[in-house]
């Protein structure tokens, strides 16, 4: 049997919108803008500035709806604006590339993202988190991008929050990766997959602290472009590698078990994403008694303001077995080890929540004496 694998091609720089004539040429002539509305404000003067002096128009700017439903993908999929347009663009962060990529997929156009944020891999991925109408997620494979076009200006001047738990989320992406292939049969694609994986975290480690600082003086930096490569084009490079469903997912695991887990908490819903998951990181490498990398993420997070145990969430352990039960429900728990039970990872989770204290009992009495 046949299979594919397509790579994502991108462009990243301050001025990489320039390109955007070059990289349409094949495709037509006119483009319609899909987006957030934040997020169309900032990058509309640079998009009509980037195809300037070429036969390429964009047609309008529409705002996407606010959150990827099939609700509001299906609108945009039915105005005659769009269906009339040669090439789909979406501007913004996930939420918006996301819908972007069901309403190209439906209408069997070519598109390309352009993301304002550094908060996910969305951009590039051939995955889509779309939401019901009741709010429970649902997961579309759409075609790849053409095309994504990373602007490093934009992203610098958005706010430092969004790279922050952008941040939190790649650092998930080598120990899930590695974790949840372990013993498996690897062919090519997952292999390289898993092996792209380990480029993950360093660049992290190294230049995260660095990066976040520029983000919040909105300085467009080397730091800052590293930051940005890892978590958009490193880690979608390896979800689009090690995620063919139903054969095999090893795209994520017990990291974001956590954050799945921590929907039905009292206080889950008041932090980010890639927040939550930074924590559920420590928690894998708990598990895998990975001690040595899960102490030096963990006083990375705590110098980055990022969790180092549930305390720092408001969750209470009371809520763990709540979370266990509900994270049963993703594909982590479904492609897990069997040897993975609900009583396994409740108990890591605990026993991160008393290294965190531990670990921020003693970073508190260091500060206090120096």
């Amino acid at each position: 049997m046949s299979y594919s694998v397509a790579l994502p091609q991108y462009t990243i720089g301050p001025d990489c919108y320039e390109q955007i004539p070059y990289f349409a040429r094949y495709y037509g002539k006119k483009a319609v803008v899909i987006g957030g509305k934040t997020a169309m404000a900032k990058a509309k003067d640079a998009l009509l500035e980037g195809i300037k002096g070429s036969d390429l128009e964009i047609t309008d700017f529409i705002w996407y709806g606010g959150n990827s439903t099939y609700a509001n993908g299906d609108a945009l999929k039915a105005n005659p604006t769009v269906q009339n347009a040669d090439i789909i663009f979406g501007v913004g962060g996930g939420r918006a590339c996301d819908t972007t990529k069901y309403v190209a997929d439906q209408l069997d156009k070519p598109f390309f993202l352009f993301p304002t944020v550094a908060s996910n891999c969305a951009s590039v991925t051939a995955i889509g988190v779309m939401y019901n109408e009741d709010g429970s997620v649902d997961y579309y494979y759409p075609k790849l991008v053409e095309h994504t076009f990373i602007n490093t200006k934009i992203i610098a001047e958005s706010p430092e929050e969004m790279l922050w738990a952008g941040i939190g989320d790649a650092l998930s992406k080598e120990c899930e990766a590695v974790f949840s292939s372990r013993g498996a049969d690897l062919s090519h694609t997952p292999l390289m997959g898993v092996q792209l994986s380990k480029i993950c975290t360093e660049p992290l480690l190294t230049y995260g602290k660095e990066a976040l600082e520029s983000s919040k003086a909105n300085k467009d930096t080397k730091a800052l472009e590293q930051v940005i490569l890892d978590i958009i084009i490193s880690t979608g490079i390896v979800s689009n590698m090690v995620t063919h469903m139903p054969e095999y997912y090893y795209n994520s695991s017990l990291a974001h078990c956590v954050y799945y887990g921590a929907a039905v908490t009292k206080k889950g819903a008041d932090h980010r994403h890639g927040v939550i998951v930074s924590l559920g990181v420590l928690c894998l490498l708990t598990y895998d008694k990975q001690t040595a990398l899960r102490d030096r993420i963990m006083r990375f997070n705590y110098e980055l303001g990022l969790p180092v145990c549930f305390d720092d969430l408001g969750i209470d352990e009371s809520e763990f077995e709540a979370m266990a039960h509900k994270s049963m429900d993703g594909a982590e728990w479904k492609f897990r080890d069997q040897s993975i039970t609900t009583e396994k990872f409740i108990a890591c989770m605990k026993e991160q929540n008393a290294v965190g204290r531990a670990f921020k009992e003693k970073m508190a009495a260091a500060e206090a004496n120096a």
